[in-house]
C-alpha cells in the first residue's frame, strides 16, 4: 500500500532499563498530533522491528500514549512508557513533574528523580494455576511452581536455572496467550530476584526487559522475601536492572534510559 508523504514525523529510539546504549530495551517512541490508523501504527512498528513503539499525543495535562509489538497493540508496556518519560523530559522539556499517561491500561504516573524514572503502575497478582502443555513441553528445565496473571508466572530453583532456560520455539509458538507471555524467575545471586519473559508467536520471542511483567513478579517476590523494597535483574542477552517497590494495589518500577538515535519518517 501506498501513502501520501504529507507529513514529517518525530522518532526517538530509546534503550530503556539501562544507562549506556546497546544495552536494556529498545522502544521507538514516535511523538503525534492525531492519531494514525491502526493499520499505519502497526505498520511503523513492524517497520521499526523493535519490540515496542510508543506512540504518544502530549495534551498539556496529560499525555495520551498507545503501545503496538511488530505484531500487535498491547494493553501495557513498561518499558516503551520509560522510554517515553525519558523523551517527554529530557528531550523535549515536559514543564510537569509528573507525567500522567492516560493508556489502555488506565492512567499510568511517571515521576523523574536523580536520574531514575519511576513508573507507578498496577500491580497484577498471580494465584496459582496449571501450565498448558504445550508450554511445558516447549521448556528444557521444568519450573517448581506455576501461578498466572496476565502473564504466566514460572518459579524456579536458582539464578542458574533461569540462565539455562531454552525454548523450543516449535513446540511454544504452537500456543496464543494474546497479551500475555510466560515469565520464568528465581531469586537472585545479588539482587532479590532475576527474570526472563518469552511471548509464543511474537516475532521476538524473547523481551530484553519487561517492566509489565514486574506487576506480577513485584507483589509475588515482596510476599516471598517478605519485604517491599526489591531489585532485580532481567537476564536477557542485553540485560536491564530496576528498582522495584511493592504498593499493594500499585507497583513501583525504577530505571534508567538513554537515547541511541533520533530520526524523521514523512507519510
Amino acid at each position: 500500500m501506498c501513502y501520501i508523504w504529507i507529513m514529517i514525523y518525530k522518532m526517538y529510539q530509546i534503550d530503556a532499563f539501562a544507562n549506556k546504549i546497546f544495552h536494556g530495551n529498545q522502544a521507538c517512541v514516535v511523538s503525534l498530533t492525531k492519531w494514525l490508523p491502526d493499520s499505519v501504527m502497526l505498520q511503523i512498528a513492524k517497520e521499526n522491528a523493535v519490540s515496542e513503539t510508543a506512540f504518544f499525543i502530549d495534551k498539556g495535562q496529560y499525555v495520551q500514549l498507545r503501545w503496538f509489538t511488530p505484531d500487535l497493540e498491547i494493553d501495557l508496556c513498561g518499558h516503551a512508557t520509560l522510554a517515553t518519560a525519558y523523551v517527554l523530559k529530557t528531550i523535549l522539556k515536559y514543564p510537569l513533574e509528573e507525567i500522567v499517561f492516560k493508556t489502555k491500561s488506565g492512567l499510568l504516573t511517571v515521576t523523574y528523580r536523580n536520574n531514575l524514572f519511576y513508573l507507578n503502575f498496577p500491580s497484577r497478582i498471580a494465584v496459582p494455576s496449571s501450565l498448558p502443555k504445550e508450554i511445558m513441553s516447549a521448556l528444557n528445565i521444568k519450573p517448581k511452581k506455576v501461578f498466572k496473571s496476565r502473564d504466566f508466572l514460572l518459579v524456579y530453583e536458582s539464578q542458574n536455572d533461569i540462565e539455562k532456560i531454552k525454548i523450543n520455539r516449535n513446540l511454544f509458538d504452537t500456543i496464543n496467550l494474546g497479551y500475555g507471555g510466560v515469565i520464568v524467575t528465581a531469586k537472585g545471586n545479588s539482587v532479590d530476584f532475576v527474570s526472563r519473559f518469552f511471548t509464543p508467536q511474537a516475532t521476538i520471542l524473547e523481551d530484553s526487559v519487561t517492566g509489565s511483567a514486574h506487576c506480577t513478579l513485584i507483589p509475588y517476590w515482596s510476599s516471598v522475601l517478605l519485604k517491599d523494597d526489591l531489585s532485580a535483574l532481567q537476564l536477557s542477552e542485553r540485560g536491564g536492572r530496576l528498582l522495584c517497590k511493592n504498593l499493594n494495589e500499585r507497583v513501583i518500577i525504577g530505571g534508567e534510559a538513554v537515547c541511541f538515535s533520533t530520526s524523521e519518517f514523512t507519510l
